[in-house]
């Protein structure tokens, strides 16, 4: 990534990362793009995230470069590998090079397999907000990482350089999908409340109707709904919607029509 248009892409990167208040949202296909982005900020093989849905269940999206490496390298790592380490730590794995002897001893089944298919450097960040780890962000890379690298100590300031450039990349991600969740939350929680406002307000003109229809009080209508309505297992709004568009010939007011409840049949007296 070099000069001041590398800059301007990245900020561009990064506002798109975290423009997901949306409703048609989708975490997989959103996180695809943050995952091709980054493979062409860095001129990586692939870049692939391994993220938990909101149901908890592990999931996977990867760039449109590299996708099907990428997709083989994420699946391979249940034996073990950089993704699961930062999922266990919440920390960086800074970039390793698989030729190491270091690299091999502490994942050997996912070493073999990403040296084999072309992968010589790989490293992970957290998608991380607020202190909870939604997922990881897996670089797979040649054998250099195509950052500008300061002058002096080439290769530890390319590393640096390429692991910060993921770094900002996966914060932003993490910020979009918490602030997503949020708004989703949000709008559940919205929906339920207009839900039960339109049912009281049902009940209510229900109420009023039958008071009207028996002249009867509210407190009187009301108990009759309620009678009605748990004697066929039925949800208040329910009853009240059926009252409102005619569709209960049934319901009665209780005796008297004064709202006190009605008294049971008294058994037939004794002949002296």
């Amino acid at each position: 990534m070099r000069g001041r248009a590398s800059a301007s892409r990245l900020a561009a990167v990064l506002l798109e990362t975290v423009d997901t208040v949306s409703d048609d949202f989708d975490a997989e296909r959103h996180l695809c793009r943050v995952s091709q982005s980054c493979a062409e900020l860095l001129d990586t093989l692939a870049v692939g995230v391994m993220y938990t849905d909101t149901g908890g269940s592990v999931r996977l999206a990867t760039s449109s470069r590299g996708t099907d490496l990428a997709r083989e390298l994420l699946e391979n790592q249940h034996r073990g590998g950089p993704c699961p380490d930062t999922y266990g730590t919440g920390q960086a794995v800074p970039p390793v090079r698989l030729a190491s002897a270091d690299a091999l001893a502490r994942w050997p089944d996912f070493t073999g397999r990403a040296r084999t298919q072309g992968v010589g450097i790989t490293f992970t960040v957290p998608l991380r907000a607020r202190e909870r780890v939604f997922g990881v962000l897996n670089v797979f890379s040649a054998d250099h990482l195509n950052v500008r690298p300061a002058v002096g100590c080439p290769h530890e300031s390319e590393d640096a350089d390429a692991l910060e450039v993921a770094r900002a990349v996966a914060d932003a991600a993490a910020v979009g999908l918490h602030n997503h969740r949020a708004y989703s939350g949000y709008r559940e929680l919205s929906r339920q409340l207009q839900s039960a406002l339109t049912s009281r307000i049902r009940i209510e003109q229900a109420k009023g109707m039958l008071a009207e229809r028996w002249g009867t009080g509210l407190d009187a209508a009301f108990e009759a709904l309620r009678r009605y309505s748990r004697g066929r297992r039925l949800a208040m709004d329910t009853v009240a919607r059926m009252v409102l568009e005619g569709e209960v010939e049934d319901l009665t007011p209780l005796s008297g029509g004064t709202g006190r409840p009605e008294q049971p049949d008294q058994p037939p007296s004794e002949a002296l």
